[in-house]
């Protein structure tokens, strides 16, 4: 019988991409855990071998079985100044109508229902690109109102100016979403108004803060093998790899300029997800947008490779997601349990 040999993880470090150089939250003292071409090297294992290896490190590090449950509540919808590709939210190009922040006690009725149905982190959007003082007060307030029902907390709130992270650290947020989104070389074809080190200024000040990382990003806009490598790279070598990775299928909305692009071979997304799962063998993989176009089989095999959490509801944003009634129904076909 053949096994098939894990690549050399410090070969090639030329390869790893500027944006990680430099920045103390990110990048490791000593020399790189991985590099782009020992990953591609990972995407290249036959299908089996890669699915094995997963598996292997998953159950290392995690109960095999268990799948944490997240929702995610827009908490402030539509008219984002900037132009992400992907977004529908964006003034520049999306067609989502602009909406004010919700009143707290919508959002206090949202994470209630979400905890009555299995949740345990609840995750507030806003389509910022950064909140003004103003508005995170009433944020803070929403965060310290959600904590005290009893889940975890998250927000993703746009890129985030000094002392920022730190109020959000003092209401009880527990997770800063901020997806790095893509590769570097990549980067300029999706978004133009912000640069990826912009992101991961941000990500420095959540650290500092001590509130724990969700980032990840979007495949299937249109990247290579490539560029989906370079940004598992981006996210792994950070001196404490994130401790949520969110991987999410790219949902092409209509009027946004990646609203024509060819959906992504499903194998290729679980390919990442089992990459993503071998780098990171402690963080918690997410399965995440894209989730209401996949059949249960597929989504059936992104556990296998070690996605061991998935938002849950009826809404991502502005995205749909499979119903809470879909989930727990093929969580009891495949014996899974949340966690």
């Amino acid at each position: 019988m053949t096994t098939a040999t894990l690549p050399d993880t410090n070969s090639d470090s030329a390869n790893l991409t500027g944006n990680l150089a430099g920045n103390p939250a990110t990048t490791p003292a000593t020399s790189p855990r991985w590099t782009i071409k020992a990953i591609e090297a990972l995407f290249t294992l036959p299908f089996n071998d890669l699915m094995f290896r997963a598996q292997e490190v998953h159950r290392q590090h995690h109960q095999a079985n268990a799948v944490q449950l997240s929702t995610l509540l827009s908490i402030k919808t539509g008219g984002c100044s900037e132009d992400c590709g992907y977004c529908s939210q964006s003034s520049r190009h999306g067609d989502v109508k602009r909406e004010a922040l919700l009143p707290i006690a919508d959002v206090i009725a949202a994470a209630q229902a979400a905890k009555n149905k299995g949740a345990s982190r609840f995750c507030m959007g806003a389509a910022w690109r950064g909140p003004k003082e103003k508005d995170l007060q009433q944020v803070t307030d929403m965060v310290a109102a959600v904590k005290a029902l009893g889940l975890e907390t998250c927000a993703t709130l746009g890129m985030l100016k000094a002392g920022q992270a730190e109020q959000l650290k003092d209401a009880g947020l527990d997770y800063y979403n901020h997806n790095l989104d893509t590769s570097p070389e990549f980067y300029g074809q999706v978004i133009t108004t912000h640069t990826q080190k912009d992101r991961f200024a941000t990500l420095a000040q959540v650290r500092d803060a001590g509130i724990k990382v969700c980032c990840g990003g979007i495949v299937g806009m249109g990247e290579t093998r490539r560029a989906r490598a370079g940004l598992l790279a981006e996210l792994a070598n950070m001196a404490t790899p994130p401790e949520s990775v969110p991987i999410n299928q790219l949902v092409p909305m209509p009027g946004t300029p990646m609203g024509h692009v060819e959906p992504l071979d499903p194998f290729e997304f679980v390919r990442t997800i089992a990459v993503a799962r071998i780098l990171m063998p402690a963080s918690m993989v997410r399965l995440s947008a894209g989730r209401e176009a996949m059949s249960d089989e597929l989504q059936a095999l992104c556990f296998m490779a070690g996605a061991n959490s998935i938002f849950y509801g009826d809404k991502l944003l502005t995205a749909g997601n499979p119903q809470a009634d879909r989930d727990q129904a093929l969580f009891n076909r495949l014996g899974l349990s949340p966690m």
